[in-house]
């Protein structure tokens, strides 16, 4: 998997206003349109602009079949007052700061070549990121504040994801192997490295010890799963025959789970599939659309108090310049 990075704008390497061809037909989408009718009634705000060269994760469209980097790129700080984003600059990919509030400029919190995801920890002290070194990526620790001293956590192998459990005595991540991927966790304490079961995307459970992942099945399409990893049962939460399910969130009162999703916009002589989001209870009832625009929505994340959400788009840009926006959340 790899987060592709164009250097002009910080978006990824797919064109701009053309995707290419599907069924025969040229398919193009009017980026400068900020919402649809299908969303009337959630306010939509942009957060960045240009110059802050935010990241677009990789969308790939290939025979009619869709496929996207469904890692966590954007994270919010533990006072929900400001959040953190990929940034390309001078050649490198890092993890920067901005204030909600518009107060100050962006701080760069990592100092690195290649960051192609990131979480905070439950406290606020640490950010854990994996780093892209050749065909292998590698997870690191270091503090949030300064971001500079960098503890690794894995070598030698193709991992990334990284996010901390509640308790904060492991920190689960992604190891990309021959068979697909699985859901590993690293002990704080001891060091010591455990494989967990099969799946990528952990976001730990609040009030349990599990996790929410997203799994691929034989057909090639993801779904929700939900792993006690002490009891070892395991819950298919969201499934869909014809579409995939990636990046699992929940909600900060642990009510609702926030991913993305694959849909199809039909029209006459139009058939064009793109990424959006959508969300559901922690058990998967009230499975709810929450954007319909025809550019790609990508990496959504809970603000502090649950009233927002924020994510990646391409929407707002006659260009199709990548940028961060916050929506609202009504249930």
């Amino acid at each position: 998997m790899k987060l592709k990075i164009s250097a002009k704008f910080g978006t990824l390497i797919l064109g701009l206003m053309i995707f290419g061809q599907e069924n025969g037909y040229a398919q193009k989408v009017d980026y400068s349109i900020v919402s649809v009718p299908e969303e009337s009634g959630v306010e939509f705000v942009k957060i960045t602009k240009h110059s802050d060269y935010v990241c677009m994760p990789e969308v790939r469209r290939i025979r009619g079949k869709i496929d996207w980097w469904s890692n966590c790129i954007l994270a919010m700080d533990r006072k929900g007052e400001a959040i953190a984003y990929l940034s390309y600059r001078n050649n490198t990919t890092n993890v920067f700061i901005k204030r909600l509030d518009g107060q100050g400029g962006d701080v760069k919190r990592t100092n690195r070549s290649n960051v192609i995801d990131f979480s905070f920890s439950p406290d606020g002290e640490y950010l854990c990121f994996s780093e892209a070194r050749g065909q292998l990526n590698q997870i690191f620790r270091t503090d949030a504040e300064n971001g500079l001293v960098c503890r690794q956590i894995t070598a030698g192998d193709r991992d990334f994801s990284p996010v901390y459990s509640q308790d904060m005595s492991q920190i689960f991540f992604t190891r990309q192997e021959t068979r697909g991927s699985s859901v590993w966790g690293f002990d704080v304490a001891n060091n010591f490295l455990s494989s967990y079961t099969q799946g990528m995307n952990p976001c730990p459970l609040k009030n349990e010890p599990g996790l929410l992942i997203s799994r691929t099945t034989s057909s090639g399409r993801s779904e929700i799963w939900k792993v006690n990893y002490a009891t070892g049962v395991e819950e298919c939460i969201i499934s869909d025959k014809e579409r995939s399910f990636t990046s699992p969130a929940i909600s900060p009162d642990g009510e609702y789970i926030l991913f993305v999703g694959e849909s199809c916009i039909r029209g006459e002589k139009i058939k064009y599939s793109n990424t959006d989001i959508f969300v559901c209870k922690i058990d998967g009832t009230e499975f709810t659309q929450l954007t319909y625009h025809a550019a790609d929505d990508l990496s959504p994340i809970w603000s502090a108090d649950g009233r927002y959400i924020y994510f990646v788009s391409q929407r707002g840009d006659a260009q199709g310049v990548a940028n961060i926006w916050r929506m609202t959340f009504k249930h």
